[in-house]
Formats: structure tokens, C-alpha cells, sequence
């Protein structure tokens, strides 16, 4: 019974639909004013056009499996159509709607098939389904007319992969390509796009922003784009692959693009991303953007961990803003978020190279109440940065700075306790920079403890410490413990180099004492084939203060013979002694002309001293002889 009725349903569909549809719904108005009723009941129509859609396309099929090349018989015992039809143009819609079913029976109202009472209910009221308007939507959205979900052409797909990979020769925009294609837009289906290789950041960013724009109306929603809904896990694929690239365009893009997200729905960024984009920045040297990010996290609804403030002092380290570091090491002790061991041994070298030595000692005692075992290297970094010499410009300034120099050198001192037993006897580097400070602040008698601990204990101590004490003892004027050092020394197998003998004359000469000073030169002739410049320099310069020239100028000639060449600074001080204090011209003049043999030229200011002392002494030869 169906195939003739629905054969003839398509029939009269197609050659008269609006003259069908007209009287139906308003047998006394006109055409025009039919159409303008019918898109003023947007509701009812959807609802309408959707139940057709989803329910009936579902249940009977073959109706539109038929086409017009199908001839089918229609039965020989099929009544006539009745006369009371002709005003509907021979279709008996009392009896049969245009689907197959019964009106009457179906819509509660013979007369039109959008009765008065049944008009105004929707959807889900009429077929007593729970579904709103919006679900429909979506569904209708992702099926297609038969009511299967609607897959992505995997051809389409190609396409718009190679579309992206092929930087600079799209014709048109990006985006305009982008609508022509006819997409499911899901999370897989993104992830797929943002995981691909080879396509540039800025054309992933150019995809995002496309997904992000909202369609215009309900219509667009349903045949042009759905709206899509941006999750973390796709957030952290287009993160991890504009990461990737490091270039600078394309991460200050996405840091804009992040902020657009979070304007709309906060909570979808994770701090995996942004800790992500901070090690982005700080790879690009961009210290100040990753210093922004960090202070964007509450904004953002995300939460700092550990690897956020170590990465957020690592990029700032990096470009040498550390008083920010400093401000960010506050934070992160204050709310206890302290990364792994080998960070923290990073932070505290960071900070220890920019001078920010007792923020990172906060650091180390920090980690230390938290029993986490920092690297060795790290910690001998600590005590060398606290032990080091700062040579400064001016004496005054040494002297400002020498009770912060006796307050760090403590601290490198208590963290050498620290050290075990084994690795104690390897840390000589360490050991050796807190007895120079030590020294270098005239702090000689820790420095002398300290040199008998290692003894006793370890390190065993070089020649490189003993002279250190023994320059502090020399130039405190203890001549008798330097010479108790360099004899322990040598009962220890060490041989006393040429700079031990040395400071032990600078000490003897300081004092007044020359002939101790020339015991110890002639022993240091004995044990060493070559002295140093400074060697005679320290004696040459004792005995200019005594006055006696003679012996100046005989240890002059003298380095010669020991395979030391005079420079100029020697010659230049020597003739200034013998002009200013002995007015003893020939000697100096001498002095002039052997400095010329070995290929030594003398600066005009000391040659014109010569040539003045030669001329006053002239001057006063010539009184002497005219009152004679």
C-alpha cells in the first residue's frame, strides 16, 4: 500500500510543494503572507524540519531509496482517489501524511498537519524525548542526513596538512582555505594537526585562532563550523610544537594567544604550558618575558611548582637580571617549593656568578634543613665565591670592604666542616681559596690553624698554601714563623720554590735586615739555577734605601749571570736612585748605555734627569773651581 502512496507524494511534492503547503497551514491568506508566517515560526519549523530529518530519514529509507527510473505497478484492486481530495490537489492528507503515516494519528489534527494545540510544543514534548535545541543542534552538526556520524575525508585532511606545511605559496589566506574545507572539528582530529611535522609555528597559530573564532548564528553552527572547545591536552600540543622551533615571533605569538584563551575560560591553560614557554624565552635569552610569565601564573589559575621558579631564575641568570632572581629565590623558599638536588646546585652557582653570594648561602642552608644532598661541585663553587679576591681599585675601598671579607670568609670557613672525611682529602681547590683569604685579609693565624688542620686531616697542603702563610707571616714582620713553615716544608718532601725564598727576603728587607736577607738569597742561589726578576728586585731596592748603590748596581750586573734579564722598570728605578739621591750621573749614564747594548731604550722623562744632574753638577764644578 505504501509504494503508490509515496510514489505519489514525491510526485505532487515536487510539482506543487508551496501550492501543497499554503492552504494547509492558512487556508485564507495568501501565498506571500504564507511564507512570511512560516519564517516568522523559526521554533516549530526546526523542530519540524529536525524530526524529519533525524527520525524518519532513519526509519524509512528506502522512501528515498526510490528514484524515478523505478517503475512500480500499482495494485489492480487500489481504490480510486476519492473527489473530496481535489482541493489538495488529489493527495489524501487526512488519511496519509507526506512520510507514510497517519496524520490523524500522528498529529491529533485531520485538518493540518501543524494543528493549533501541537504547533507550540517542541521536539522532545511531542515524542515525550528530553532534548533541547541546542543538543539537536550539535547532533545535526556532526551526522549526516542518515543520521551517521559525519568522519573527516581523509583526502580533505591531506590536504589541509599539506596546506600548512607549505610556508609562503598559499594562494589567499590561510583562514579562507580553511572554510572551503569541511571538517569534524574534535579534539583527535586537532591533536593530529598539531603533532604533524614540519609545519611552521606560524601557520599552527594561524589554524588555532581559526578554531577559536565563534560562528556567527545557529544556521553557521550547523553547515559551516561548530564552535570548538579548547582542552589542555590540546593547548600543550600546540605549546610542545611552537616549543619546538625556537624563534622569537612565534613565541611572543603564543604567549598572545594564551592570553585570548584565558580571557575566555580560565583553567584551560596548564602549568605544564607555561612552564613550557618560560625555558622558551629563557633558550631565546628573553630573561624579561619569562619574568612576565612567572608573574602571570594566578592570573592564569595555575599553580607554581618547582620547575617554575627554577626556570624563571634560570632565564633571568641568563641575561644578568639578579636582583629579580633574588626576589624569585624569596618566593620559592617562602612557599617551600624547592626543586630537585642538581637545580638547586645551578641556582646557587647562578647566583654565586652575579655576585649574589649570601642569597645563595640562604639557599644552601635552605636546601641543608631539608636534608637534599646538593652536588659537591656546587658547594665548592659556594666557598670559592666566598673566598674571592676582590682586588680593589682604591686602599680605601680595601679597607671599607675588609669587614665583609672577614664575614664571608667565615661562612666558607663553617661550610669546610661540612665536607666528609673522604671527599675532604680531594677538595684541595677549596681549602686553598679560604687560606688565601684568609691571608689576604691579614687574618694569618686562622690561616696558620687552618693549614695544620689540613695537615692532620686533609687535604695535605701544596706549595701554593705554605706560601701564602708564609707571605702573611713575612708581611706581618713574624720572620721566625715563616722560617718554622718553609722547615716544615721541606720535612713534609716539599721543595721551597723560588717565590718562598722570595717573600722570606721581602720580609728580612722590610725589616731592616740585610744580611738575613742575603743568607736567603744565597741559599735560593744554591737550590735554583734561575731566580726570579723580583728576587733581585727585593734586594736591589733594600739596598737602595740603605743608600748603598754600589751593591744595587753589582746584583744588576748580576742577574745576567743568574739567566735574568733586566727591564726596564729596573734599570728606570736604579738610575732615579743614583740621580735624585747620589747625583751620581756617570753611574746612571753607564747604566744608560748598557740598557741600549741589550736592546732596552730609557723614556725621555729619566734621560732628560740625567742629563739635568750631569749639567748641575757641571754648574757646581765650575763654583767650586771659580772660588778656588
Amino acid at each position: 500500500m505504501w509504494r503508490p502512496l509515496a510514489r505519489r507524494a514525491s510526485f505532487y511534492r515536487r510539482s506543487g510543494s508551496l501550492k501543497l503547503r499554503s492552504p494547509l497551514l492558512h487556508p485564507q491568506v495568501s501565498h506571500h503572507e504564507t511564507v512570511d508566517l512560516q519564517l516568522s515560526s523559526v521554533e516549530s519549523a526546526s523542530r519540524f524540519s529536525l524530526f524529519s530529518t533525524i527520525l524518519y530519514f532513519q526509519q524509512n529509507p528506502r522512501f528515498f531509496s526510490s528514484t524515478s527510473a523505478e517503475n512500480y505497478e500499482d495494485p489492480p484492486s487500489e481504490p480510486p482517489i476519492p473527489e473530496a481530495n481535489e482541493a489538495t490537489n488529489g493527495f489524501d492528507f487526512s488519511a496519509m501524511n507526506e512520510f507514510g503515516g497517519n496524520v490523524k494519528s500522528e498529529f491529533g489534527n485531520e485538518n493540518s498537519i501543524f494543528g493549533d494545540a501541537e504547533v507550540d510544543k517542541g521536539f522532545g514534548q511531542e515524542f515525550d524525548v528530553p532534548v533541547g535545541l541546542d543538543e539537536v543542534l550539535d547532533s545535526v552538526a556532526v551526522k549526516d542526513s542518515f543520521g551517521q556520524v559525519k568522519e573527516n575525508d581523509p583526502e580533505n585532511v591531506e590536504s589541509l596538512l599539506s596546506l600548512l606545511q607549505s610556508s609562503g605559496t598559499v594562494d589567499g589566506s590561510l583562514e579562507s582555505n580553511f572554510e572551503r574545507m569541511d571538517f569534524v572539528l574534535d579534539e583527535e582530529f586537532v591533536l593530529k594537526v598539531l603533532e604533524t611535522p614540519y609545519v611552521p609555528g606560524e601557520n599552527l597559530i594561524s589554524f588555532f585562532r581559526w578554531l577559536l573564532k565563534k560562528p556567527d548564528g545557529i544556521f553557521e553552527r550547523i553547515f559551516k563550523k561548530p564552535e570548538f572547545k579548547v582542552t589542555t591536552r590540546v593547548l600543550d600540543a600546540l605549546v610542545r610544537a611552537i616549543c619546538m622551533e625556537n624563534r622569537k615571533r612565534e613565541a611572543y605569538a603564543l604567549w598572545d594567544l594564551l592570553n585570548e584563551v584565558v580571557e575566555k575560560e580560565k583553567g584551560v591553560v596548564s602549568t605544564w604550558s607555561l612552564n613550557e614557554l618560560i625555558a622558551e624565552f629563557s633558550r631565546l635569552g628573553k630573561g624579561k618575558a619569562a619574568f612576565y610569565v612567572f608573574n602571570k601564573f594566578e592570573e592564569f589559575g595555575c599553580v607554581l611548582n618547582a620547575d617554575t621558579y627554577y626556570l624563571t631564575i634560570e632565564a633571568l641568570c641568563k641575561r644578568s637580571f639578579y636582583s629579580w632572581a633574588c626576589t624569585v629565590c624569596e618566593k620559592m623558599l617562602n612557599v617551600d617549593k624547592l626543586p630537585d638536588a642538581e637545580k638547586v646546585g645551578k641556582i646557587i652557582s647562578f647566583l654565586c656568578k652575579g655576585g649574589m653570594i649570601k642569597d645563595a648561602y640562604l639557599v644552601y642552608l635552605y636546601a641543608k634543613d631539608k636534608n637534599t644532598y646538593l652536588p659537591q661541585s656546587s658547594i665548592d663553587f659556594l666557598i670559592s665565591s666566598l673566598s674571592r679576591i676582590e682586588v680593589a681599585v682604591k686602599r680605601s675601598d680595601k679597607e671599607i670592604n675588609k669587614e665583609l671579607d672577614k664575614e664571608t670568609v667565615s661562612l666558607a670557613l663553617g661550610l669546610l666542616n661540612d665536607y666528609s672525611a673522604e671527599y675532604r682529602k680531594r677538595a684541595i681547590k677549596p681549602f686553598s681559596s679560604v687560606v688565601k683569604k684568609l691571608c689576604w685579609i691579614e687574618d694569618v693565624d686562622r690561616a696558620k690553624i687552618l693549614l695544620l688542620e689540613m695537615i692532620e686531616s686533609g687535604p695535605p697542603p701544596g706549595n701554593a698554601i705554605f706560601n701564602s702563610v708564609i707571605n702573611g707571616l713575612a708581611k706581618s714582620g713574624d720572620m721566625k714563623e715563616a722560617l718554622n713553615l718553609m722547615k716544615l716544608m721541606k720535612s713534609r718532601g716539599l721543595k721551597p720554590d723560588v717565590y718562598t725564598y722570595s717573600v722570606i727576603m721581602s720580609g728580612y728587607v722590610r725589616g731592616g735586615e740585610m744580611e738575613e736577607a742575603c743568607k736567603i738569597f744565597d741559599e735560593a742561589k744554591k737550590k735554583h739555577s734561575k731566580l726570579s726578576p723580583a728576587t733581585f728586585h727585593t734586594l736591589i731596592r733594600g739596598f737602595c734605601k740603605l743608600e748603598q748603590f754600589d751593591k744595587s748596581v753589582s746584583l744588576l750586573r748580576e742577574m745576567k749571570q743568574h739567566g735574568v734579564q733586566p727591564n726596564h722598570d729596573e734599570y728606570n728605578k736604579l738610575i732615579k736612585s743614583l740621580c735624585l739621591k747620589a747625583l751620581d750621573w756617570e753611574t746612571a749614564e753607564k747604566l744608560q748605555e748598557e740598557m741600549k747594548a741589550d736592546g732596552v731604550i730609557l723614556n725621555g722623562r729619566t734621560s732628560a734627569l740625567i742629563r739635568a744632574v750631569k749639567e748641575l753638577k757641571e754648574v757646581a764644578n765650575a763654583e767650586v773651581s771659580a772660588l778656588a
